[in-house]
């Protein structure tokens, strides 16, 4: 599959370590057919010593689809690549994640101070593998290391066929406000596609961030965790003009009730329960009670009693909405 046949939407799914599973990448793809999905950032060195099946799964539905290699020793890379193509139709290459012990060891944004290591395993990967390669950065290292489009000027040389760039530093991890406007400088310099990534929490955001970046399209990340329609909604805004409205908290409810089901599917009642624990607050995110709910939801071991919870809170919603009216 060529770069223009993966890029059918200008909307994709920004990987998220322990975020974007097979689950999540369902529920994204439920509503969206055709926006590119991204596994969460998988260790080129822990891949060599585990093939983990929960980690690689996928459906036929889920193409267009990229799975995301970290790691900073280019044959390495490429074989765990070339594993990785019997499932993925694009290979991502992480050298972004801002996280301590992923730059610790030289892997993620770490590489953004090591540009020629960077081309090296753009390059070996390409040489490896027969599906598109992209490349995810940030606009730098530090505030004073901003070499986004020098770097992006080297990957598309090694032969990145994709870019997605996250538009704050390293330093800032995500604090702050990611700055689209300088995304156009990476943008005007490469001729390859260049995607803009931070901030993309709405329809409205994501059409100030094409209008400031320029970019070819929006990778949203954290605001599709508990709203996996919103990457459809911003799809059809964009070739609509239409703005089709927020899910309702019932909407929501069903989306999480579907997630937990589908995690105790994958990884059994226990280890899904668990699992799920962390995505409650962005489902219930608004509700009337949310922090109560919250507080009661991660300590409840019982799928039983989860759905009962659940019902309840969708119940009251209702309810109230019965009174405001």
């Amino acid at each position: 599959m060529k770069i223009e046949e993966l890029i059918q939407s200008k909307v994709s799914l920004a990987p998220m370590a322990g975020i974007t599973d097979y689950v999540l990448r369902s529920l994204v793809r439920k509503y969206s057919k055709t926006a590119l999905l991204t596994t969460e950032m998988i260790s080129s060195e822990a891949l060599t010593q585990v093939k983990d099946v929960v980690i690689t799964k996928r459906d036929n539905n889920h193409s267009p689809i990229s799975y995301q290699l970290s790691g900073h020793k280019p044959e390495m890379i490429a074989n765990c690549a070339k594993y990785l193509e019997q499932f993925a139709d694009m290979i991502d290459i992480n050298m972004g994640c801002p996280v301590k012990k992923v730059t610790g060891g030289n892997d993620g944004c770490a590489l953004m101070r090591n540009d020629r290591l960077a081309y090296d395993i753009v390059q070996a990967v390409k040489e490896k593998v027969n599906i598109p390669v992209s490349v995810k950065f940030r606009l730098g290292y530090t505030q004073n290391e901003m070499n986004f489009v020098e770097f992006g000027g080297w990957m598309q040389e090694a032969g990145a066929d994709f870019i997605t760039i996250h538009g704050r530093t390293r330093n800032q991890m995500y604090s702050g406000i990611a700055d689209w406007k300088k995304i156009s400088e990476l943008k005007k310099s490469v001729d390859i596609p260049v995607f803009a990534n931070g901030d993309i929490k709405s329809i409205e955001s994501a059409e100030k961030c094409l209008e400031q970046s320029e970019a070819d399209g929006v990778a949203v990340g954290r605001a599709a965790i508990g709203d996996p329609s919103l990457i459809y909604r911003i799809e059809h805004f964009i070739k609509t003009g239409e703005r089709l409205p927020n899910p309702t908290i019932e909407e929501k409810i069903q989306d999480l009730k579907t997630h937990l089901d589908e995690e105790i599917a994958l990884r059994g009642e226990k280890v899904g329960i668990k699992f799920v624990r962390k995505f409650y607050p962005f489902y219930i995110n608004g509700i009337k009670n949310a922090a109560k709910y919250r507080s009661k939801l991660v300590i409840m071991d019982e799928y039983k009693e989860i759905c009962e919870a659940l019902e309840y809170i969708s119940k009251e919603n209702r309810e109230r909405i019965k009174i405001t009216v």
